[in-house]
């Protein structure tokens, strides 16, 4: 049957949820439609702007009349910039879809009628929490830009005065290397000629230590000065650590090989009393006081007696693992990022601990290597990318077999995927799930995971 509705036909709808992802639902005689811009409880008038034979995808041009959890978001660049989705939407509210989408991955995807879930863990601060941050250069008439991604473009770049995830250090550093361009008479990057030469900017903080990294990345060739460059950053004495980046390629992406420009190779972060040192391209959540509570519930579900061998996938830099090894016998981590394991070893030789090791490996080609190596581990803590577990890794960490897997996850529908097999195909069962908001006014959730394995 022919869905009810055409390409640019302009509708008027009643949302009633988000989807996740963060688009609105809404009904037309039962036939679904997506619309972004639209939150629960809004009437909107919306284009279409996709036709599939199962549901359709439409914007928001007008709110006709706002849904109850509607607020007003505060921050100047709202709607028009990528980084937030929800700032217009209640936080109670976002928390309730969060929870809401994860219990529907775990029941439509998972196959779990009725999931064990905990109630969702809500964000200490719902603004000012990055840690870390990504900005884009563009070139406008006067000079070049600095700031985020307008919504659903990769080739705009909006310029941001005041970014309400970041602090007001992180705002001060972007804004003072925004004017260093301009002065300089630089020329922003343009994505869609690959003409120009500055690309990006991160800023990373050690929320907990206030010490700052700043990474400056351009196409090929020394077209800067260096030294003004360092000086304009030196003026904000949290700065200690200044790399730049060259990207040869046209693909946009800052996690590349980086020269030191001035100061210490790493900064440092502090989680749950141990300290651990953040170079440019390693892996750190982004939100540090939800890291600590995250790391908190990880640490609840394993369980540890101190007598456990513990198997740390995805490991990143080792936090999750470092945390864990005063309650373990040993723990074993694995991740492919070789920067990420130079920490991992580095922030065990800090904290003096001396019962993890860690080592820098496709988790999928070298689990069964570590389980010759290192034998039968009494829990498996794995934190994979948002793709979830690969097919490779998922089935070696079942035929492994551990009694007990606490799965991090970023992504609540591959979660349930890879619960779904672990249990029909390695005999594993979903005992609790808790989510954990990590990213308030954006679709993003995290979800801590417990599995036991059957006896057989």
């Amino acid at each position: 049957m022919a869905a009810p509705v055409t390409r640019d036909q302009e509708l008027e709808l009643t949302i009633d949820s988000l989807a996740y992802g963060g688009n609105g639902v809404a009904r037309l005689n039962g036939f679904v439609v997506f619309v972004r811009r639209g939150l629960p409880g809004d009437t909107v008038r919306a284009r279409v702007t996709k036709v599939q034979r199962r549901h359709a995808e439409a914007l928001a041009t007008e709110v006709l009349h706002p849904g109850p959890q509607r607020v007003e978001a505060p921050c100047a660049h709202y709607p028009a910039c990528g980084g937030c989705r929800f700032q217009d939407l209640a936080y109670d509210a976002q928390v309730e879809s969060k929870a809401a989408q994860v219990a529907d991955a775990l029941r439509r995807i998972g196959g779990i009628a009725e999931p064990p879930l905990e109630p969702i863990l809500p964000a200490d601060d719902v603004f000012h929490y990055r840690n870390k941050l990504e900005y884009s250069f563009t070139q406008l008439e006067d000079g070049p830009a600095l700031g985020l991604h307008k919504a659903g473009r990769w080739d705009e770049v909006l310029e941001i005065e005041k970014c309400w995830l970041t602090t007001d250090l992180g705002n001060g550093i972007r804004n003072a290397v925004r004017e260093w361009a301009r002065g300089d008479r630089l020329v922003g990057y343009s994505q869609e000629d690959q003409s120009g030469y500055l690309r990006h900017l991160v800023v990373r903080e050690g929320r907990n230590t206030g010490q700052a990294l700043v990474q400056l990345v351009t196409a090929p060739g020394e077209k800067f000065d260096t030294g003004g460059f360092v000086d304009v950053l030196r003026q904000f004495p949290e700065v200690r650590s200044i790399h730049w980046s060259e990207n040869e390629s046209p693909a946009e992406v800052t996690n590349l090989p980086t020269q030191l420009l001035w100061g210490e190779e790493a900064i440092e972060e502090e989680l749950c009393g141990l300290r651990f040192r953040v170079r440019p391209n390693a892996f750190l959540q982004t939100n540090t006081a939800m890291a600590e509570r995250l790391y908190g519930v990880a640490r609840e579900f394993a369980a540890l007696s101190g007598a456990e061998t513990v198997y740390d996938l995805y490991c990143g830099i080792g936090t999750i693992g470092l945390v864990l090894a005063h309650d373990a016998l040993t723990v074993w981590g694995i991740d492919v990022s070789e920067e990420s394991i130079a920490c991992a070893l580095e922030n065990a030789d800090l904290n003096g601990i001396g019962n993890a090791a860690f080592f820098a490996a496709n988790v999928g080609q070298s689990v069964a290597e570590l389980h010759e190596r290192a034998g039968d581990p009494d829990v498996v803590i794995v934190d994979p990318p948002r793709a979830g577990l690969a097919g490779k890794a998922l089935k070696r960490l079942g035929e492994i077999g551990a009694p007990r897997i606490v799965y991090v996850s970023c992504n609540p529908t591959t979660l349930a995927g890879d619960i779904k097999r672990l249990s029909d195909d390695y005999g594993y069962t979903l005992l609790r799930a808790k989510p954990v908001d990590m990213f308030p006014h954006t679709p993003h959730v995290e979800t801590v995971a417990l599995l036991e394995r059957d006896a057989r």
